[in-house]
């Protein structure tokens, strides 16, 4: 068996990265018609936007390293997902409804942050100079999107989850 390299580990944290985008994607749109909020319901739908683009540059990482475009099941991602649908169903209709779509949603973020920081920092390593821009692009709007979601929810959502209802 020939030993595992930096490249192999890049190459299947980048299909799990993939498919994790593919099933935030599918999420989103959920996450969106849940939250109470317009602010909230506008904040998943750009991300939703975004996510196609994340999508997009992910494809073309693969195309740079001469691979296909496929995706490894991540059970982290499918974990955090469930979550949050646990939390739609168990919170429909409370004032707490809101405050908890966003911390299931930057529990997604922080998982992709730490995904494509590793991927950046391994496709420098590797001397991928023309991925390293892709996936900094990547985590430029994961890092973006985590501050919009962090002032979403003090600004609005957790004060209003914090209120007894009547």
């Amino acid at each position: 068996m020939s030993e595992k390299t930096l490249d192999d580990l890049f190459l299947d944290t980048l299909k799990d990265i993939y498919y994790a985008e593919k099933q935030i994607l599918k999420a989103l749109p959920k996450m969106a018609r849940a939250s109470q909020s317009e602010d909230g319901k506008a904040a998943f739908l750009k991300h939703k936007e975004q996510t196609e683009g994340q999508i997009e540059r992910l494809q073309q990482v693969f195309e740079l390293l001469g691979k296909p475009a496929r995706g490894k099941t991540c059970e982290a991602i499918q974990g955090i997902i469930a979550e949050a649908e646990e939390i739609i169903d168990e919170f429909k209709g409370s004032v707490a409804l809101d405050a908890g779509l966003i911390a299931s949603a930057q529990a997604v973020e922080h998982y992709e942050i730490a995904r494509y920081g590793t991927l950046k920092s391994w496709a420098g390593q590797l001397s991928l100079k023309d991925i390293v821009p892709l996936l900094d692009a990547n985590l430029q709007e994961e890092l973006e999107t985590d501050q919009l979601l962090t002032q979403l929810g003090e600004a609005s959502a957790n004060p209003k989850g914090a209120k007894k209802s009547a």
